[in-house]
């Protein structure tokens, strides 16, 4: 007999929700008993996966907003309370590496580097900025980032993009020290190699193949390619009371990647 669903009577908001790690997390939490706020740009992607989620007889919405922006953030927080009545989970998945975006300093244009600030990191202060009020109302919550192992170690040509996951790992640990006495746990989950959209755009940036790069990847990687849904289960536990004690931390979720250090 299965046990009782981990997130059972929550509700959560996942940025970034309708496709790669973004919507395998939203439906993860969805199967575990939370209600889903899906917000992104892509409103087609983001229905389809409100529509999945119905269809295994869960609850979601979409909400279609730019989370770089103060009124996109506002306006998913607003649609949580107003659909669900509150809100006790932000999974802060949305993140952006343009193919564009790969070269170094001096060849990255300002208006790029300002995007993959404002999408990758600027959203996580925005959200939480307008989440933590309504989480307190609720007694607590949990706030948990989709990182990267660039956030620790980084890799050729990616500053804008290895800065954001530079700092979200930074600013993780910093809210968890100052929203602990608010019963509020702020964690990360770094992923490695993912088959995700934005991986196989980058790959194609790179004039590699996907077989050539996802063999390149299963050879680097001591467990091989990863998937949305291994990314999805670690997020669900460490949003669940299973990780009470857990806060001001990032989990790896690489495959083993990072095991093998300067080796990699």
């Amino acid at each position: 007999m299965s046990g009782p669903r981990l997130l059972e009577g929550k509700v959560a908001i996942v940025t970034g929700g309708a496709m790669g790690i973004g919507a395998a997390c939203a439906e993860e939490i969805a199967r575990e008993g939370a209600s889903v706020v899906v917000m992104d740009i892509d409103e087609l992607a983001a229905a389809q996966i409100v529509s999945t989620i119905e269809s295994s007889g869960g609850k979601a919405v979409s909400v279609i907003a730019d989370v770089g922006t103060s009124e996109g953030c506002r306006k998913a927080v607003e649609k949580s309370v107003a659909t669900f009545g509150g809100l006790d989970i932000l999974l802060n998945n949305v993140g952006i590496q343009p193919p564009a975006s790969y070269t170094n300093i001096e060849d990255t244009s300002e208006e790029m580097w300002d995007w993959i600030m404002a999408v990758n990191l600027k959203s996580r202060f925005l959200m939480a900025k307008f989440s933590i009020p309504q989480m307190r109302k609720r007694g607590g919550g949990v706030i948990i980032s989709i990182g990267s192992v660039q956030g620790q170690l980084s890799a050729n040509l990616v500053p804008a993009y290895a800065a954001t996951k530079g700092g979200d790992e930074s600013l993780t640990r910093q809210m968890a020290l100052d929203y602990a006495p608010d019963n509020i746990r702020v964690l990360s989950v770094c992923p490695g190699g993912i088959d995700t959209p934005m991986l196989r755009n980058s790959v194609e940036s790179k004039g590699l193949t996907l077989e050539q790069a996802f063999e390149k990847i299963d050879k680097t990687v001591p467990l091989g390619m990863g998937r949305g849904a291994d990314i999805a289960k670690v997020a669900v536990f460490l949003a669940s009371d299973k990780a009470a004690f857990m806060t001001g931390t990032s989990v790896n979720v690489d495959g083993g990647i990072m095991a093998k250090g300067a080796w990699a």
